[in-house]
């Protein structure tokens, strides 16, 4: 990476969204091209997944890189359609129905934009016909599904039912993640992936679509 790569990147890490998105535009105008930004920025978000992996960064340090993160992007967002620079895959994720937590929701969505995915968050309460509905509109790779409670967690298994029961099965790879869950349970319910924590989902999904 060049200079200004590195000082996106960095500024990033430490949650500097004005310095960021000043740098950005800066590229932009120094002729930088967006896939060159995109790298400095999910090069940035990389290091805190690893460091959030690690214990050694926590929640409020990930939001913050994260909306960093988004700052840039905007910035760059216009370019991005005009040099067609295509994402490694397209996600949706959701909380399941009957379950409105959404902190662990929104940081394995934060990571997979930080790892080049396109993210179609559904949001919490999230019925089967909706996860349904995404892989019919968007033709996602992969269906994330979240549960925090154990009276929602069957709810992950009504979901997976559902799109067998609509022939989806086979178009789509299913990840499970939320605390009272396990790769046991991933595999009882017919799940492809189990993920502990949000940098994993992202690793665990980019595994899925480049294999």
């Amino acid at each position: 990476m060049n200079e200004k790569q590195i000082m996106i990147s960095e500024f990033l890490q430490k949650g500097n969204k004005q310095e960021v998105i000043r740098l950005c535009e800066e590229a932009v105008d120094e002729d930088m091209s967006a896939s060159n930004i995109l790298d400095a920025l999910l090069s940035g978000m990389s290091i805190i997944g690893d460091k959030f992996k690690n214990n050694e960064v926590f929640v409020p340090e990930v939001l913050i890189a994260a909306r960093a993160m988004h700052g840039g992007l905007d910035v760059i967002k216009p370019l991005l359609i005009t040099e067609d620079i295509k994402s490694i895959g397209k996600i949706a994720i959701g909380t399941v129905k009957g379950d409105l937590h959404d902190i662990g929701k929104n940081l394995v969505s934060m990571m997979m934009v930080g790892s080049g995915f396109e993210v179609i968050d559904l949001g919490v309460n999230v019925s089967p016909d909706k996860f349904i509905a995404a892989i019919e509109d968007y033709n996602v790779d992969i269906i994330c599904i979240s549960a925090l409670l154990t009276t929602t967690m069957t709810n992950m298994k009504a979901v997976i039912d559902a799109i067998e029961e609509k022939g989806l099965r086979d178009q789509v790879k299913i990840m499970i993640g939320g605390a009272p869950v396990n790769a046991k349970y991933a595999l009882e319910i017919g799940a492809d992936k189990y993920s502990p924590d949000a940098s994993s989902a992202a690793e665990i999904a980019k595994k899925m679509v480049l294999a």
